[in-house]
């Protein structure tokens, strides 16, 4: 036999209780019959239910140093990060942009949101795509060069997150579905054990639209092409040599 529906003074629903417990709570006056079927009573008195313990958000007042690989993906994920109660410091540190010139565009926009948002920003100087170009050299296809790219820019960025004491690190790559996410997600807790500074990560692909709308909005220049020298080629000439299609990410 199923047991008795007992609801508080307010109308909501506590533990069932057994008919004799019932009968008892209505003798003593301390509860009402509601009905007879199904077999319902209500307390007078409230009972304030448990309410489920807040988690702390995991980012709620952490220092964190977030790379960033343009104006435009900064949008968003700023915005995203301090809405979560971060203190978000941004970090430019992009040797596989090319050529100079477009380096120095993105570097400008950057600075110009940063100014208007009031984000500070560590800039890792000088332009350093010698050291790119060493690195990806005999990998220049499209995936192989990527994921050596990617370790360059989050290894100088944890190591500059630990100097500096933040509590963790992240990058707006993580917005791109032209990057690999789990790529990047691999060589973050990579760097995070050997650095001692945990990483960041979280799919922020849903907020790409946004970031579209908020660079617009913002005026900031949008390039057409991820950065390096390969990456332009590909995007005018799909027969590249080094291009291959874009998978997963």
């Amino acid at each position: 036999m199923s047991g008795v529906i007992v609801l508080d003074g307010e109308g909501k629903r506590l533990a069932d209780c057994s008919e004799a417990k019932a009968e008892k709570l209505l003798a003593s006056g301390r509860a009402r019959l509601v009905s007879q079927n199904p077999f319902t009573i209500q307390l007078d008195a409230v009972i304030p239910l448990p309410q489920p313990e807040a988690k702390e958000d995991p980012l709620q007042g952490k220092r964190l140093l977030l790379h960033i690989c343009c104006g435009p993906c900064a949008t968003f994920t700023v915005r995203y990060f301090r809405e979560r109660g971060a203190q978000v410091t941004g970090y430019w540190y992009n040797p596989n942009i090319h050529p100079y010139s477009e380096y120095l565009k993105r570097r400008e926009t950057l600075a110009r949101y940063a100014e208007e948002i009031s984000l500070p920003v560590l800039w890792e100087a000088p332009y350093d795509v010698i050291e790119f170009f060493r690195r990806i050299t005999g990998h220049e296809a499209f995936g192989e060069r990527c994921a050596l790219c990617y370790r360059l820019r989050l290894e100088r960025t944890a190591r500059a997150a630990a100097e500096g004491g933040f509590d963790l690190f992240s990058t707006t790559l993580l917005i791109s579905p032209y990057q690999n996410l789990q790529i990047l997600r691999a060589l973050g807790e990579e760097l995070s054990r050997i650095y001692g500074i945990a990483f960041y990560f979280e799919n922020l692909r849903r907020g790409f639209a946004e970031h579209h709308r908020l660079a617009e909005e913002h005026g900031l220049y949008r390039q057409r092409y991820c950065g390096c020298l390969y990456s332009e080629w590909e995007s005018l000439d799909p027969s590249a040599p080094t291009h291959r299609r874009r998978q997963g990410g």
